[in-house]
């Protein structure tokens, strides 16, 4: 049964593998681009998002354990955040939605996912922290990604971490800790909330072996400097897959 999986995917496996090791080299997730390429395939839609859930917790969990030990997450500022975010990202998880809904907004999403890693540079940078904390302002910005976030099946990280900068909330390092734990609990979130949802289907061995992949392909690049890309460049090519897949998407649901 395992081998017949592979024979069939082994080119989705592929791509699993080789974007963990990559983007994973420069300190990236590759989040966005395991959800573009699920959304590629024949997969039913329930299941793309329950995996792309568990990839990110995969791929996340490392560098929230990393900014921890480095005393990055500013626990204060950061749990008003997550506060709203993950009742809210269980419920957008949970709603029972249309095959044609998930994808016009999927398609939205990586739209705007992809405009936002083209256009987006680091917009602080000094190390001094913004002065002010406004956990309600906060805990809003959170429930909101966290909802959006439950229904597409992404972390919430690209929605986050640019507004963060927009707002001039803390440094980038500081910044990248708070995002890291925020998809961390809003993937849990959101994936518990589709567990609960009537309608859940994955299909457990498919998603164990892309699981497996991505954890081995992200060991791997954490560890292996790959000289031949630069964080900017992959951010600059990802940015265009992911436009691509986002106008294919709207394309074939919007007209």
């Amino acid at each position: 049964m395992i081998l017949d999986i592979f024979i069939q995917y082994w080119f989705l496996i592929l791509l699993f593998f080789l974007v963990a090791i990559l983007y994973s080299s420069v300190g990236f997730g590759g989040g966005s681009s395991y959800l573009a390429i699920l959304a590629l395939t024949g997969i039913i839609f329930t299941q793309i998002r329950a995996t792309a859930l568990l990839c990110n917790i995969v791929v996340v969990s490392g560098n929230v354990f990393l900014f921890h030990q480095q005393k990055k997450i500013d626990w204060k500022k950061t749990t008003p955040l997550v506060l709203l975010s993950v009742p809210f990202a269980y419920i957008g998880g949970y709603l029972i939605i249309s095959k044609e809904f998930f994808f016009i907004l999927l398609g939205c999403t990586l739209l705007f996912t992809a405009i936002t890693m083209w256009i987006s540079k680091q917009m602080i940078s000094s190390d001094q922290k913004n002065i002010a904390s406004k956990p309600i302002q906060n805990g809003m910005y959170g429930g909101i990604i966290g909802f959006v976030s439950g229904i597409v099946g992404i972390g919430g990280g690209i929605f986050l971490a640019p507004l963060l900068h927009l707002t001039n909330w803390d440094t980038p390092k500081k910044i990248a800790a708070a995002a890291s734990f925020f998809i961390l609990v809003n993937s849990f979130a959101g994936f518990l909330g589709q567990y609960s949802n009537p309608n859940f289907e994955m299909d457990g061995k498919f998603t164990s072996i892309l699981l497996i992949t991505v954890f081995i392909g992200g060991q791997i690049g954490s560890r292996v400097s790959i000289k031949y890309f630069t964080p900017f460049q992959l951010k600059k090519a990802t940015a265009i897959l992911i436009a691509f897949v986002s106008l294919r998407i709207l394309w074939k649901y919007l007209l």
